[in-house]
């Protein structure tokens, strides 16, 4: 990402990138009688890997979730959303009441609650640490969760007395862009820019929003719980104005976590699928910087005429963005991409609302009540 906070600005100017890039890919596969989906991550030029992800084919029998998280600051924020963002999204009342749009949302805030206190403390600590042990590639990839790590444990997040009791939380953060598939319904949850696309005929529809301080609604939301904007950035440091983490843009007691200067609070998007839907990608911005919406659809179509790997498909289109030196900035960053492919016996064809995506950039129907889209 090229999210940095202020000390990490001057990191920049010395040399954050490698003499050479590393191009090992982690890549996987994976289908339900529903959808088949393939993955690639690849730490490109970066001197450190700060992309996660998570895919859930079976986030319970008729669900599936899948989500690309893109670190700034650190990689921890976004390893620990893997490990648990679809755990919370499952164990929210709204999800067992059926209203997947409301457990999602709450599992975006949730992240930031449970990061802070002795508890978060520990947790972060140790997924620094499991990262540390590795090189390199597993290093970004350690919380790859698969469908049996859902079941692992109670949900028992209690307080926990310590010497880091009063830990606020980390001032590295991450974006979060998932989406959750249940029968004809897809939830799209996304802060930050991480974004998710999908196909529907060959034409390319956004489904998410690029959260940015120059937005009107973000602009007018820092500027009133206290922060400013310069150069693009928020207070100068971070060109996000919605992200999980970055608890040092949190620090209002007098505001709801909704109203911070920078906030979790995801846009969610619900669109019912039709036959003329064909897959959704998710990525990283590392790959939206070099490749449009519409460009990226047709790449993937073209692909998919000669080749059946959806994994291998993800590769090439990684390889297609990596810039052959670091000179430009473009194609530098870690990339992420899952594409998810629906199988068409398992629509059920019902009609979708075209006016959620009457074009490629198309404004997203937002749950919360203070993003104003």
């Amino acid at each position: 990402m090229m999210l940095l906070h202020k000390p990490f600005l001057q990191l920049k100017q010395m040399g954050i990138y490698l003499s050479t890039p590393k191009t090992e890919k982690f890549s996987e596969d994976g289908e339900n009688s529903r959808l088949r989906y393939g993955l690639s991550s690849m730490q490109g030029w970066r001197s450190t890997m700060e992309d996660a992800h998570a895919a859930i084919p079976d986030l319970d029998a008729s669900t599936s979730f899948f989500g690309v998280y893109d670190g700034h600051g650190g990689k921890v924020v976004a390893k620990f959303c893997a490990k648990y963002l679809h755990q919370q999204v499952l164990r929210h009342e709204a999800y067992l009441a059926g209203d997947i749009g409301t457990s999602v949302e709450k599992a975006f805030f949730r992240m930031d609650e449970m990061m802070r206190g002795q508890r978060g403390w520990r947790e972060l600590a140790v997924l620094g640490d499991k990262m540390d042990k590795f090189t390199g590639m597993l290093e970004g990839l350690i919380w790859s969760p698969r469908s049996g790590d859902k079941k692992d444990q109670v949900d028992d997040w209690s307080f926990e007395e310590g010497p880091h009791s009063d830990f606020s939380g980390p001032t590295s953060g991450s974006t979060a862009c998932v989406a959750i598939i249940r029968y004809n319904q897809l939830v799209i949850a996304n802060a930050g820019d991480s974004r998710c696309v999908i196909s529907r005929n060959g034409q390319a529809y956004n489904l998410s929003r690029d959260h940015k301080p120059d937005l009107e609604v973000e602009r007018e939301r820092i500027l009133k719980a206290g922060g400013f904007i310069h150069a693009g950035r928020v207070n100068g440091s971070l060109n996000l104005a919605r992200a999980i983490g970055d608890m040092e843009f949190k620090q209002n007691k007098f505001l709801p976590a909704d109203k911070q200067i920078v906030t979790a609070n995801p846009d969610i998007n619900i669109v019912e699928l039709c036959g003329e839907d064909e897959f959704v990608v998710l990525a990283c911005d590392g790959i939206w910087d070099c490749m449009s919406n519409q460009q990226l659809v047709d790449f993937i179509r073209e692909e998919l005429k000669s080749e059946n790997k959806l994994s291998v498909v993800c590769e090439r289109v990684l390889h297609r963005c990596l810039a052959p030196s670091t000179a430009r900035g473009e194609g530098c960053d870690n990339m992420t991409i899952i594409i998810v492919q629906f199988k068409k016996s398992a629509q059920l064809g019902t009609s979708i609302d075209e006016q959620s995506s009457a074009s490629e950039d198309a404004p997203v129907e937002s749950k919360p009540a203070d993003s104003g889209s």
